[in-house]
This record gives structure tokens, sequence and C-alpha cells, in this order.
């Protein structure tokens, strides 16, 4: 088991960096970004079966490991068009991400010693939802095993094929674009666009997405379209301000309605 314990977290990091660019790309022209979740827990889940605590540590190296990256690759871009330097920007994200581990370490410490039931339907509306994804990915793939899950012959080997199709999905639009290349609306047919956004589907709301479709009309047709000007200017400040509005609002409403319940 030494061997292991000193590869399996290069493996990891070796699939982050390696999907880093591609991933990048498809995230660039869609703004959506293709997790390597599945991926990673399929890799480990074949070399060490019946590990769930490796199987979320292998996940958590390969997976969020690139999802940070290509994070602080879009914050760069930002400053990049705010005329930020880049060398100040990079310590502010270094310095930022140490206070943000410190802070998130200590809140989910204070957390887990005051709200009772917290992560349970009991400890309501503290349900975790993302967490409890999480804990039953490492089940299915770690308790489990996509062998007995997803082998051949299995309940679900057919899920299998998915890694088939999707890799020969975006062909035929390829083909039609260059086999008709008047047909401008073709150009907009993106598959990996198209599917990215179904991995935010098991923690999600039915809510969610319709808000998001309807800004997204808004800002990236509309304005974009008719206020080109306008949207060249403040379309990335507006995004960043909303996505601040979104957390000083969750703060708001903790400290308004749950800390005046505890």
């Amino acid at each position: 088991m030494a061997l292991p314990s000193l590869v399996l977290p290069l493996v990891s990091l070796a699939i982050a960096f390696i999907f880093a660019l591609p991933v990048g790309i498809v995230q660039a022209v869609t703004n959506q970004q293709p997790g390597l979740n599945v991926i990673t827990e399929y890799v480990i889940g074949y070399l060490m079966p019946g590990h769930p605590i490796a199987n979320v540590t292998f996940k958590a190296y390969g997976y969020i490991t690139n999802v940070q990256a290509l994070q602080f690759t879009q914050d760069l871009k930002l400053g990049h068009y705010m005329k930020i330097p880049p060398r100040i920007m990079f310590w502010v994200q270094v310095v930022s991400s140490v206070i943000a581990g410190i802070i998130n370490l200590a809140t989910t410490d204070w957390l887990l010693k005051v709200q009772p039931n917290i992560c349970t339907k009991a400890g309501y509306p503290w349900t975790c939802r993302n967490t409890n994804t999480f804990y039953s990915a490492s089940v299915i793939w770690g308790v489990i095993g996509p062998g007995r899950m997803f082998g051949l012959g299995t309940q679900y080997s057919i899920i299998q094929w998915g890694f088939v199709i999707g890799a020969f999905l975006p062909l035929p639009a390829w083909w039609l674009c260059h086999r008709y290349p008047r047909v401008k609306w073709l150009k907009k047919i993106h598959f990996p666009g198209l599917l990215a956004a179904t991995s935010n589907m098991p923690p999600a709301q039915a809510y969610f997405y319709p808000n998001g479709i309807f800004l997204g009309f808004i800002f990236m047709w509309y304005i974009r379209r008719y206020h080109n000007g306008w949207w060249k200017r403040y379309n990335y400040v507006t995004s960043a301000a909303m996505d601040t509005g979104v957390a000083l609002s969750g703060l708001l409403c903790y400290f308004m309605l749950q800390v005046i319940e505890i």
C-alpha cells in the first residue's frame, strides 16, 4: 500500500493537468465547465475498489484541482479586462485563498458544533445537498466500485456507452458546419455546452435553471445584440456584482433569520 499512497495523488494531479486545456477551451467557448468528477471516480474506483475515503480524496485532487485552476484563470482574465497588473492579481488570489481556506474551515467546524442534525433531513434547512451528493458518489464509486456497478453484465453497464457517444457526438455538428457553411445557426450547436450543465442537476433545485436562462437571454442576447457598447464595458462587472449580491444576500438571510432562530 506504500506505493499507491505515493503514486495515486500524482496520478490524480496529472489528470487535472492534462484536462486543464481541453476543459478550459470548452469553458472559454460555452461558459460551461465539464467536470472530471466521474472520470476521477472511475479511475480510482477500478484501482482501489472498496475504499470510499481513497475515492473521495483522489476525486478531490483530480476534480477540484482542475476546477480551482480554471476559476483562477477566469479571475486572471477578468483582471486583464479590468487593467489590473497580473502580479497584483496573482497575489490577491494567493492571499484570498489562504484567508478563505481558514474561514471556511473555521465556519464548518463551528456549524458542526452548534447546528444539531446538520446535513440530515432533521437539520432542515441545513441539509447539505452537495455534501450528500459527494457522499453518495463515494458509496457508488468507492464502496461498491465501478466494476460491480457499471461493469459488463451488470444492471447499469449500458451507461458506459455514454463515454463513446460523448466522444463522437460533436462530429455530426462539425460535419454539418463544414458541409453547409452558409447556415449560420449550425455553428451554434455545441454538444459539450449542451451536456455540461447536466453535471449540476443532482444537487440543484428546479428554479436554478429558469433563472439562469432568463438572465442569460437578457445579458447574452438582448443587451449584447442591441446595446453592445454597454455589454462590452459592463457585462463582466455586472456578472461579478451578481455573484457578490448572492453571497451577501445569503449572509444577510442567515444572520437575520437563522441566528435568531438558534
